[in-house]
């Protein structure tokens, strides 16, 4: 495969992707671990007890406080054709072509970002001592529970439609460290300035 034929993505895409994910996938295991520790309604992991998962989980929490915002301004402007489209829906009636499978990679893209956000507005409208007080019944909680299981679901169906629609190929070239001249750190102001031009 040659060097202008293989995938390559923005230098600032893959570090505001990579930051990103790193948080969400360890804000993700630490809600296991809560849910684990003070709910177990639906399923109950042979996991051990380690003290302090809320603040454990309150600390990813603070986290993506820093990288979500960046990450989804970056995702709706300059990376907005990796999301739905509006004519997304009706190419899903073509996962046989390449723009149904993309269509649909596009629908997991946006998925993530609003399952992430709901999941992260409503951990930010809980009390701490719900869970510990067994307080399971509260609406932010049960907000937050699903927002996370949507999550979990949403990061699967991104992996593997990514290997359906680019191969290895596409995963390879989102931790990458390969950067073109016109593609480097000192471009990323001139990038970013694009989000506010009309």
């Amino acid at each position: 495969m040659s060097e202008r034929s293989r995938p390559y993505q923005p230098s600032l895409l893959r570090l505001l992707h990579a930051a990103n994910a790193l948080v969400v996938l360890c804000a993700w295991l630490s809600a296991i671990l809560v849910y684990n520790t003070y709910d177990r309604r639906f399923v109950q992991l042979p996991l051990p007890e380690i003290p302090g998962t809320i603040d454990i989980h309150g600390t990813f929490a603070v986290g993506l406080l820093l990288t979500l915002p960046p990450f989804a301004l970056y995702s709706f402007h300059l990376g907005s054709k990796r999301l739905i489209q509006s004519d997304s829906w009706r190419q899903l009636k073509h996962l046989d072509r390449p723009s149904g499978r993309y269509a649909l990679h596009r629908i997991a893209n946006t998925l993530i970002l609003l399952a992430t956000t709901l999941a992260f507005v409503s951990g930010r409208m809980m009390k701490e001592d719900w869970l510990p007080q067994g307080n399971l019944q509260e609406l932010w909680y049960t907000i937050h529970l699903w927002g996370w299981v949507i999550v979990g679901i949403a990061i699967a169906l991104h992996i593997a439609l990514g290997i359906w629609v680019g191969g290895i190929a596409l995963m390879r070239s989102m931790v990458s460290w390969r950067m073109r001249e016109n593609d480097t750190p000192q471009t990323w102001w001139q990038q970013v300035q694009r989000i506010w031009k009309p």
